[in-house]
C-alpha cells in the first residue's frame, strides 16, 4: 500500500512539473529588428526566416520593428520583445539595463565574424579622406548614426572624432542623425556632405539602389568590429531558450532544408550563426569607456577634483574590462 501511495504521489508530481513547464512556455515570441532601412524592405527579408523559426519552435514568432535602438531596448526592458538582432552597443545597453543576454553572433556569408564602419562622402565632393573632411568641416553637414549604433556612432565616434580631439557638434556646419540607409541616401542625394555607414549597409545599397551606391566614396574604414549579436531576455524559461538555441545554432547548417535556409540567410547578408555570450561585448566596452574618459578630460564644466574622481572611476572600470579580456583570451588559448 505504501509503495502504491508513493507511486501515486510521484506520478502527480511529474504531471504537475510538466504542467508548470508548459505554463512557462509562451504561445508567441516577439523578435526585435532594428530598422536600418525601410520596414517594408526588411519585412521581405525577415519573413522567411521568422516563418521557419515559428515552425521549428511550434509557436508564432512576430517581427517587432523599431525605428531606433532606444525603442527596441525599451521593448525588451518591458518584455515586449523576447529576443532581438541588435548591434554591439545596443546589446551592451540591453545587457546592462533591459535584462538581456547575448547568446549568438551573426557571421557574413563567408563565415567571417566581423564588419566595418565607414565614413562616406560623394565621389565628386573632393573629400578623399578624414583629413580633407576635418579641413573643410566648418562648411560641411554631417549625418551621424543612432546614439546606440555600434558602426553608426560608437566606433566612428571613438576612432574618427575622440582620438583626434574633435567634437562633431562643434566642427561641422550642421549635424543630424539617422539610420544607415537614410545616411547613405542623404549623401548620394546631396542632402548632407558626409555620414557614417557600414559595409553591410553598402552591400544592401548596391542591391536595392545601385545608382546611389555608385555615387558614394568611402573616406574612412574602421578596424574590424565583432559581428552583431543576438540577445534574448534572461528570464525566458530554459525550455524556451533551448528551443531558440537549437533553431539558431543549426539554421543553415544541417538538415534537409539547410540549402534553402542558407539562401534565406544570404539575403540577410549572413552566414550560419555562432554561439556567443556577453564577453563578445568586451572590446566595445573598452572603446566606450575610453571615449567617456576623453570627454571627461576635455570637459570645461568639471573642476579638477571632479575630473580626477570620475577618471579614477573610469580607470577602475577599464581595468576590470581588461582583466575580463585577458581571461577570455587565456581561455581561448587553452
Amino acid at each position: 500500500m505504501r509503495k502504491r501511495i508513493l507511486s501515486l504521489i510521484m506520478a502527480v508530481l511529474v504531471l504537475f512539473s510538466a504542467g508548470a513547464a508548459q505554463a512557462d512556455e509562451p504561445k508567441e515570441l516577439n523578435f526585435g529588428i532594428i530598422s536600418t532601412e525601410s520596414s517594408q524592405n526588411l519585412r521581405t527579408l525577415w519573413d522567411p526566416f521568422l516563418a521557419d523559426m515559428s515552425k521549428a519552435l511550434g509557436m508564432k514568432v512576430n517581427a517587432f520593428f523599431a525605428s531606433d535602438y532606444a525603442g527596441i531596448i525599451e521593448a525588451m526592458r518591458f518584455k515586449k520583445v523576447d529576443l532581438s538582432w541588435v548591434g554591439n552597443k545596443g546589446a551592451m545597453v540591453m545587457v546592462d539595463r533591459a535584462n538581456g543576454e547575448v547568446f549568438a553572433q551573426t557571421t557574413d556569408p563567408e563565415g567571417n565574424i566581423g564588419y566595418w564602419s565607414y565614413i562616406i562622402a560623394r565621389k565628386d565632393s573632393g573629400i578623399k579622406n578624414i583629413d580633407d573632411m576635418f579641413a573643410k568641416a566648418r562648411d560641411l553637414s554631417f549625418s551621424n548614426g543612432d546614439p546606440n549604433s555600434t558602426s553608426g556612432n560608437l566606433v566612428p565616434g571613438y576612432y574618427v572624432f575622440a582620438k583626434n580631439g574633435k567634437d562633431p557638434k562643434k566642427i561641422f556646419k550642421r549635424v543630424v542623425a539617422s539610420n544607415h540607409e537614410a545616411n547613405a541616401l542623404a549623401v548620394a542625394n546631396g542632402q548632407v556632405d558626409v555620414a557614417t555607414f557600414n559595409n553591410e549597409g553598402m552591400g544592401r545599397l548596391k542591391l536595392v539602389y545601385p545608382d546611389k551606391a555608385e555615387k558614394l566614396a568611402i573616406i574612412w574604414k574602421s578596424p574590424t568590429i565583432p559581428s552583431d549579436p543576438l540577445v534574448w531576455r534572461k528570464d525566458l524559461s530554459d525550455a524556451t531558450k533551448k528551443k531558440i538555441a537549437d533553431f539558431i545554432y543549426n539554421y543553415g547548417v544541417s538538415g534537409a532544408n539547410a540549402e534553402k535556409e542558407r539562401q534565406v540567410l544570404a539575403k540577410l547578408q549572413w552566414g550560419a550563426f555562432r554561439k556567443s555570450d556577453n564577453s563578445q561585448l568586451l572590446p566595445l566596452r573598452q572603446i566606450e569607456l575610453y571615449r567617456t574618459k576623453m570627454r571627461i578630460q576635455d570637459s570645461k564644466d568639471l573642476s579638477a577634483s571632479e575630473k580626477a574622481a570620475q577618471i579614477a572611476d573610469i580607470d577602475a572600470k577599464l581595468a576590470a574590462v581588461v582583466k575580463e579580456v585577458e581571461a577570455k583570451e587565456a581561455r581561448a588559448g587553452k
